[in-house]
């Protein structure tokens, strides 16, 4: 859990490192309609819950560190209270709770919102905002400082300036209180990996295991997916981002499910690539051998002061080496390598930061060259082969595709890999699907 404590220090070490005499202006997420009267289900923005963790849409985060007070000031604008909409729509919490809770120096209704803007706006000399992220905001934030502007009395700011980047190099390191978070959220996501594969058999279709990984979260407290789950049986393994989860699945096949349940917000993503029924094939084998040792040899090198990419050129070779030894390439290593003719099959990057969102925020390079690790980033490993069904493939490889994909924080010490229960050795695997385990 997170503590409005922790929350409150975010806001203060955001104030930190903008300009004097700033003023900050954060939207959060408004309601989407799904079709005519219905609405999806809310997410909250991942910057906006980052400071504060707040789950009503149409709020607003402001803060200030204005050169004639002592301490930064702190204020929101929320929903007022509407007996008629919360008896339909749910309860909301109001100005006087939301000050209350959110520990603020002051707090508003949205009804008044424009004109405590100009009053607050009023005397910085920079507003920090997202603009093209919010409409409203958009609108009504440079509206305000035009009026500012118009104004004899008034000293209007004289530059917007983005807060993004700050956030998003705050969000790119976890507090402890974070990573607790995901483990929870990696032990959830690895429950239904292996309840998926104990319930895998010949002819149930895709999304019947999706309904069982959906399941499992939702019964530990995640009560949504991170991100659209995938599960491709066959061939369908090939396409990276296939969620359409329709086809029956057949007896001899692969199915390769990427998923990860969300909890408190935070993301985890998984992968794991098995046999439908139970029994990896020679062909099947080989290409999964390959593809697990190039991910255990990229976990051991994705350490404090490596890049990612120091990695993914360990990868590169282990799996150009292994294609072409399984004659699924031809010609020298090297020049394959630099050839990129490896992309054919492993077309997509090894990892990606992991948080409140599954592709979550933060600069990958520094100072145009490749970021090293630092303790407190949490990335993803998933390493993958997709052989697709071509004439120059040898018939017992085409149509195969693997993904092993795991969760991992940067530590002191190397990393701690936090979705390392889910089975992804081949004994171990045919094991838990044979009923042995």
């Amino acid at each position: 859990m997170i503590t409005q404590e922790e929350y409150v220090t975010r806001q203060s070490r955001l104030l930190a490192k903008c300009l004097p005499n700033s003023i900050l202006i954060i939207r959060s997420a408004s309601e989407l309609t799904r079709s005519r009267d219905t609405e999806f289900p809310f997410r909250q923005d991942s910057d906006f819950f980052y400071l504060t963790g707040f789950n009503e849409p149409d709020s607003w985060l402001i803060l200030s560190n204005r050169n004639d007070t002592d301490a930064p000031f702190r204020a929101m604008s929320v929903r007022p209270t509407d007996r008629h909409a919360e008896i339909w729509h749910g309860r909301r919490l109001g100005v006087d709770r939301a000050q209350e809770s959110f520990m603020l120096d002051m707090c508003f209704s949205n009804d008044d919102l424009p004109e405590a803007l100009l009053t607050l706006v009023d005397g910085h000399e920079h507003v920090y905002l997202s603009l093209g992220h919010h409409p409203q905001s958009d609108e009504l934030v440079p509206d305000v400082v035009a009026q500012l502007k118009a104004s004899r009395t008034a000293v209007a700011p004289t530059a917007f300036i983005d807060w993004q980047p700050i956030v998003h190099e705050m969000r790119l390191f976890k507090s402890c209180a974070e990573i607790a978070i995901m483990k929870q959220a990696a032990k959830i996501s690895v429950e239904a990996h292996k309840r998926a594969m104990t319930a895998s058999q010949p002819g149930k279709f895709e999304y019947q295991l999706a309904a069982d990984m959906h399941h499992t979260f939702a019964s530990q407290g995640a009560l949504a997916p991170a991100y659209n789950t995938i599960v491709g049986s066959g061939e369908n393994a090939c396409i990276l981002h296939y969620t359409e989860n329709r086809d029956a699945m057949k007896d001899g096949d692969l199915v390769l499910i990427d998923a990860g349940a969300e909890l408190d917000g935070y993301a985890s993503d998984i992968t794991r690539t098995f046999p439908i029924n139970g029994t990896f094939s020679k062909a099947q084998k080989a290409l999964y051998e390959l593809v697990l040792q190039s991910q255990e040899s990229a976990l051991s090198l994705l350490v404090a002061g490596n890049t990612i990419n120091d990695a993914n050129e360990e990868v590169v070779e282990i799996l150009t080496t292994g294609l072409v030894e399984l004659g699924i390439l031809s010609g020298e290593v090297n020049q394959l390598i630099a050839d990129k003719a490896y992309r054919r099959f492993y077309m997509h990057g090894l990892g990606h930061w992991l948080g409140l969102d599954v592709h979550d925020v933060g600069d990958y390079k520094s100072q145009g060259k490749d970021r090293p690790l630092q303790p407190g980033m949490v990335l993803t490993v998933e390493p993958g082969l997709y052989i697709p069904d071509e004439e120059d493939i040898p018939d017992e490889y085409r149509g195969i595709g693997i993904r092993i994909e795991d969760n991992i924080v940067i530590t002191a010490n190397g990393n701690d890999i936090i979705t390392e229960d889910a089975p992804k050795t081949i004994a171990a695997i045919e094991s838990l699907m044979q009923g042995s385990e």
